[in-house]
Order: structure tokens, then sequence, then C-alpha cells
């Protein structure tokens, strides 16, 4: 009997394995090869604080309910995803090496406290004393005292020390690296010239152990890296006399509380600390502990110092202005005339910070509402709606305070955003507000103006030269309007959240329309195949796990319409012997990450395009406000369907998605086609 579905949390991890293949790929630069082994290591810990938390807590509590959202035992999607992880760091460390040899080619070395020579160790010793030793603090062990408060972001040194005179007795100790402060990486003098040579911060952290310890006249110590990642999930608890913001304030806080889900320990650390730290963080066997290699928390590779020969970024890597705002136009001016779709990181995202700019500096403009997931720290786009405010304008901006990770950083932002008279809006409550929109209002010759855009990503310059996304800016007055009553539902939470996101007539919005309106478009596909007609749809998203979907898809699969799906991360579904038409699915995973949502469906030769902000899986379908725009521009439609088709020939960097989720390479008689680049080809030839 063949399977019915892909367990959601076993295609994650196969998306993973997915860039653990980048990273091994020799014909990636070397820095990006690390990078990819940083975004590896970062996805993981993030894995595991959220979905192996989630599982866990399933598979104590027997809920039937939670369960079925796992579309297995719990239980058994623990042992799996043990044995991939297992199977998946044994990878990750022999990739590892083979980056270090090449890093080794490139006169680029990772020295140890061991490793350095003396005019290295003076020079570690004085770079500790000036910029590390105020950041230290020491946490002595033993059994009377409590375990003291771990960070599961945080790297941890474990300390065995003792005076050589004993024999038995050994005093344990830890000390949590101050990355955040002083960064993960030091370059320290090199003999010979042409050698970079790097310290990681534990090891200038060993090289002073006897000064630091020099009250106890140690005079042996071994030290070794070890981490936890703990339970990140929170639920909000129904106290209406508390403010989303308390609650959020408090959820942050009870992180500290997490119940460990991890723990990873160089492999070489006493064996007697290691048993120490299992029974204080109250561990099992049925918890994942991980003896590894030496280096942890390895994210921090991802900022990996710039040290290797002069990488020329090629040109298909660059990012240009799009062509309709190259003639020094307003960028107001030219969307008032014309739709405009931006690809990023193809185009530059200097038209939407623009945008802004233009409105917070126009008189006429009379207001901004504008919603933020995800701000860069640095924001441009925030700098222009304090300008806005400054400037008189009514601004109103939706941030989502439960944006996973965000909750702190965003609820900085509110408060700023509020010390400058900028109207903040919390949300619905129990629904993340995950719709990228914006629309600006002015007055001019007695007429009111409205104009503004609908994404696909954040509104986030940093995630813009990294993400591929799509964002059509507009001043259609169908679209607008539909964007104000979205606003309007934000703007009253505790209305009637239906009738107003109901009404919306031309954007497809979450939770009320969008799963409907996508069982009618298939619908109509099954329709058209039954009649003999073509029948195709091509679904371009992160993730697709959301069950009921996947049933409809299944059944226009039996029919005979034609699926073809382009899905990065989560993928659920899997082939039938009944299916007429088998499903096509592939994943395409390079230097740019995947990161649009298209949706195509034939629809009798009427071709409907939309671009949203939601993937198929049943949070952003049921529990988040979401936004798709349905495209009416030809052009537009007509570039959105071209850069489909392209992906959908890649054939460098596309893997086949299927039910044995090996991440097959996609391989044809064709000559290699990369679609990233080919689309930077397509764009810049549209100019």
């Amino acid at each position: 009997m063949s399977k019915k579905y892909n367990p959601r949390d076993i295609s994650w991890l196969s998306f993973n394995g997915r860039v653990l293949q980048e990273a091994a790929d020799p014909s990636v630069p070397l820095a990006m090869r690390i990078k990819f082994l940083g975004i590896f290591s970062n996805n993981l810990d993030e894995f595991f604080r959220v979905r192996v938390a989630g599982l866990k807590r399933a598979s104590e509590i027997k809920d039937k309910a939670a369960m079925s959202s796992f579309f297995d035992d719990p239980s058994v999607i623990l042992e799996e995803v043990h044995n991939i992880v297992v199977r998946q760091q044994k990878k990750f460390d022999q990739i590892w090496k083979n980056v270090r040899k090449e890093m080794a080619k490139q006169n680029t070395f990772i020295a140890s406290a061991d490793e350095l020579n003396d005019e290295q160790i003076n020079f570690v010793k004085k770079y500790y004393s000036d910029k590390v030793e105020s950041n230290i603090i020491p946490l002595l062990l033993d059994d009377v005292r409590p375990m003291p408060y771990l960070r599961d972001k945080s790297l941890y040194l474990g300390i065995a020390m003792k005076k050589s005179q004993w024999l038995y007795e050994t005093k344990f100790a830890i000390i949590e690296l101050p990355t955040r402060i002083v960064g993960r990486f030091l370059i320290v003098p090199s003999q010979r010239k042409n050698d970079k040579v790097v310290v990681l911060l534990e090891d200038v952290i060993k090289v002073n152990l006897p000064h630091i310890f020099s009250y106890f006249g140690f005079d042996e110590f071994h030290a070794h890296a070890f981490k936890i990642s703990k339970d990140a999930d929170f639920d909000l608890d129904n106290d209406v006399n508390t403010s989303l913001v308390e609650k959020i304030t408090k959820a942050v806080k009870n992180r500290r509380k997490g119940k460990p889900t991890r723990f990873v320990f160089d492999k070489n650390m006493d064996t007697n600390l290691v048993e120490f730290l299992i029974k204080k963080l109250n561990l099992s066997k049925k918890d994942s502990i991980i003896p590894g290699q030496k280096i942890h928390n390895f994210k921090h590779f991802m900022d990996f110092p710039d040290v290797f020969k002069a990488y020329t970024k090629p040109a298909e890597r660059t990012s240009f202005d799009h062509p309709a705002f190259v003639e020094g136009q307003r960028i107001t001016d030219v969307i008032t005339q014309k739709d405009v779709l931006l690809s990023f990181p193809y185009h530059t995202f200097d038209p939407v910070i623009d945008l802004l700019r233009e409105a917070a500096m126009d008189p006429d403009v009379k207001s901004i509402r504008v919603t933020i997931y995800r701000m860069a720290t640095n924001s441009k786009i925030a700098n222009a709606l304090i300008n806005a405010s400054r400037n008189g304008k009514e601004v109103i901006v939706m941030v989502e305070l439960r944006a996973r990770f965000d909750e702190e950083h965003n609820l900085e932002w509110k408060d700023r955003f509020e010390m400058e008279g900028i109207q903040v809006l919390l949300g619905i409550p129990n629904k993340k507000v995950h719709a990228k929109l914006c629309v600006i209002k002015k007055r001019a010759n007695g007429k009111t103006i409205q104009y503004g855009f609908v994404s696909t990503g954040n509104i986030n310059e940093k995630t813009a030269a990294l993400y591929g996304d799509y964002c059509v800016m507009t001043s259609d007055r169908r679209i607008m309007a539909d964007i104000n009553k979205v606003f309007n539902a934000l703007e009253k939470p505790k209305g009637d959240l239906d009738s107003y996101l109901s009404s919306c007539k031309h954007l497809l919005v979450c939770p009320t329309a969008m799963r409907n309106k996508l069982m009618i478009y298939i619908d109509k596909e099954i329709a058209e195949v039954n009649a003999g007609r073509k029948g195709h749809m091509i679904i371009k998203v992160n993730s697709l796990s959301d069950k009921d979907l996947i049933k409809k898809l299944y059944e226009a699969a039996s029919a005979g319409v034609v699926i073809d799906l382009i899905v990065r991360g989560i993928y659920c579904a899997v082939n039938q012997k009944r299916f007429k038409q088998p499903i096509h699915a592939i994943s395409i995973v390079d230097e740019y990450l995947e990161h649009a949502r298209v949706m195509y469906f034939y629809n009798g030769g009427k071709e409907d395009i939309y671009i949203s902000s939601a993937d198929w899986m049943t949070r952003n379908l049921d529990h988040r406000i979401e936004a798709a725009i349905h495209i009416s521009d030809q052009g537009i439609k007509k570039q959105l369907k071209d850069m489909l088709s392209i992906q959908l020939k890649d054939n460098v960097k596309a893997r086949i998605l299927d039910e044995t989720l090996s991440n097959q390479y996609v391989e044809d008689e064709q000559e290699s086609y990369r679609s990233q680049l080919k689309i930077h080809q397509y764009l810049k030839e549209a100019t």
C-alpha cells in the first residue's frame, strides 16, 4: 500500500538536506558553501526549537487532533527525525572537512588554541583583555547550586578544571560566549605573508582560562563547546485583561523556561561533565543528546570573515533598476499611470523605499498605511515612515508582534513608532497578519488618488537582496479599495472580521476567501479535462502541507489535470497509481532563497495568475491574514508566466520532489539551464 502523504517534518528535513547539497557542491563559491553550512545549522536549530518541541508535546499528551496535523504518530516521526538528523550531521561533518581543505588551498586556516604560536597567543590575550573580558561571566557548577539559566541561541564552553596534585577531584564551570557583542571570529597575525589565520571566540577564551580562574590555582583545563535547543513555542493565554503586548512580552520572557529539546556537545568533552549537564538539564534518553564535532552554533558562519581570494560577483548576481524607473521619473508618477512588477533581488528594492520617501515629502499625501512583518535592523522603510509622520501625515503601521523569533525586535519598533506619533496596529486576536500591503492616499486638484503595492515578501531591504520575491506596485482603484478593507478590519479587531474581509472582490484574502477560491479554481480545471479540454495549473509556494488542498490536487491528478509544482521547502504530496496525470513537482535551491508564491490556472484559456503572501499550509490559510493579488495587466501576466516556465526548465538547481524525498537532481538531455541566471537574463533583456 502506497503512502498518502509525506510527513511534514520529514519533508522539511529533506529540504534542509537540499541546503546541505549546496554546501557540498564544489561549483558553488567557497564563501557561499560556508554560508550554506551556516544556513543548514541555523535552520536545524529553529526546527528543534519549534517542530521537534511540538512533536514531543503531541506525543506526550496523546491528543488526536494534534496528532492528525502531523500526518503520522508523533513518536514515530520523532524517531525518524533523530535518524535523519544523525545521518545529515555526518554529511555535514564530511562537507566541512572538505571545505577546510579548500580553505587551505586559499591559505585560510582556522587555528585552535593549542595551535597558536607565542606571537598569536599574546595577540589573543590582548584582544581578550581589550574586547572580551568585560563580557565574560564564569559560572561554577556543583550539586548544591541550582543549574544556571542557559539560553537556547547561545554557545557555551563546558570546562573541567583541576590541580595537578588532585587525583580524582574535578571542578566544573561554564562560560557563555558573548558572540552577539564581540562576534565569533578573530583574525590573528601570521608568520607567512599570504596566510589568513582565523581564531574562534571559544579558543580566545580557552587561551585565557588560567587568567579567568587564577583565583583557584587550577593548572589543568579541558574546555569544549556545547549548546542546547529549547521549546520556543508558546501559547497566548486567554486572559482578556492582559493586552496583546503584555502577552507577547510575557511569552518572550517565558522562553527562558522552555524545556530543552536537544543537547549537542563536543564528543571530546569530559565524560563526567557531560553526565553532570544531562542530569542538571533534566534530559532523558528520549531527548536528542548528540555528541558532535568541535564547532557548534555554525549559524555564525553565515557571517564568516571575507578572507578569501578576490571574488568578483558575476553580472548575473547583481541587481539592476527596473526599466520603468530609469528615466528619473518619480515612482509615484509612474505607478499612478501603470502597474509595475518588481522581481527581487533581480530588480533593486529602491523603488519601494523611494515610494515611501516621496509620500513622506509630498504635501498632497494625507495618509500611509502599511503592514510590517519583519524589518531590517537599520530600516530605511522605518526611516521613511517616521519622516512622513514628522511631516504631518497620518501613518498607520500594522506591526506583527508574533512574527516568530522577531517578537522582541518588533516590540522595539512598536515603541519607536509610537514615540514618533505613528499609530501602531496590533492585529487580530489569534491570527497573525502576514499580508504584505501598502496604500497611500493623497488629495490633489479636488480628487483623491490612492496607490501602493502588494508583495509576496517582507517589506525589508535586507532580505530583498537575498530572497526571490514579487511586488506589484499599482494604483488600481479596485485593489486599493480591498487593501483599505483589510486595514479597516485591522483597525477594528473587535468588529466583524469576516464582513470586512469577505467584501474584498479583487484580492484573495485569508482566512475568509482564499481556500474556497482555490478549490473553485481547481474544480474548474477538473471540469475542463472531464469535458475533454485542457486543464493545467502551476503552483509555486514555499511549502505545501494543507491536507484539504492536497486532496483536491489528488482529485485533479486523478482526472488528468496537468499539475506543475515548484515547492522550495515542505512538500507533503505524493504521486499515486490512480492518477491519470502524475503530479510534476520540483524544488529549486540556489544562491537566492526562492520565496515568491505564484498561482497559475489555465481556466479555459483565460489564464488567471495571482501572486500571494500565503503558502499552501493550514496555518496560512486558516489562521493568518494573507493576501493574493489577481494580475490583470497583460504584460505582467506574461512576465510571471514566462518566469514560471523558466523555473520549470531548470536542470541545474532543481530537485525532484516525490515520495522518496531523496533530492535527486532533475536530469534531462537539454543543455544546462539554471533558472536564477536565466531569469536575470530574461529581466535584463526586458530593459
